[in-house]
């Protein structure tokens, strides 16, 4: 069955780049959904279910930590895995991104094959018999 995912990022360049990536990589994606800060993505949680978030930590409004540490305290989004897609990438940040509940991270600029490898734990790849759900098994990074 495929899996919805939920992109958030403030470039629309980067969330075109990622879905056509998601795309190209075989994952089993159904809809794809945008959202240019963490204010947009609580509006299209509110629409949607998704099977994962990609988010990246710098916009305007409501950045991707806040976003994060709102999904986890919200009892019907909290287990929505989130990748963080960011330029940031020191230990020391992924180790604080992954305390606070992100499922894994993907450092910018990444290559197809980066972004494929977190998230098919999550999606899994294309299927015909059906048989892949929205599963995933905890620890991406």
């Amino acid at each position: 069955m495929p899996c919805d995912v939920l992109i958030v990022d403030d470039s629309a360049t980067i969330r075109r780049m990622m879905k056509k990536t998601m795309q190209m990589a075989g994952l089993d994606i159904g809809e794809i959904y945008e959202a240019g800060n963490g204010i947009e993505a609580l509006a299209q949680l509110a629409d949607h279910e998704v099977a994962v978030m990609m988010v990246d930590i710098n916009m305007p409004t409501m950045n991707g930590i806040q976003l994060l540490q709102r999904v986890k305290q919200n009892d019907k989004l909290k287990n929505i895995p989130i990748v963080i897609a960011s330029t940031e990438g020191s230990k020391k940040r992924i180790d604080e991104l992954r305390a606070q509940g992100a499922f894994g991270y993907v450092r910018k600029p990444f290559r197809p094959e980066q972004l494929r490898d977190v998230l098919e734990p999550i999606l899994g790849v294309k299927d015909d018999s059906g048989s892949e759900d929205c599963d995933f098994d905890d620890g991406a990074f």
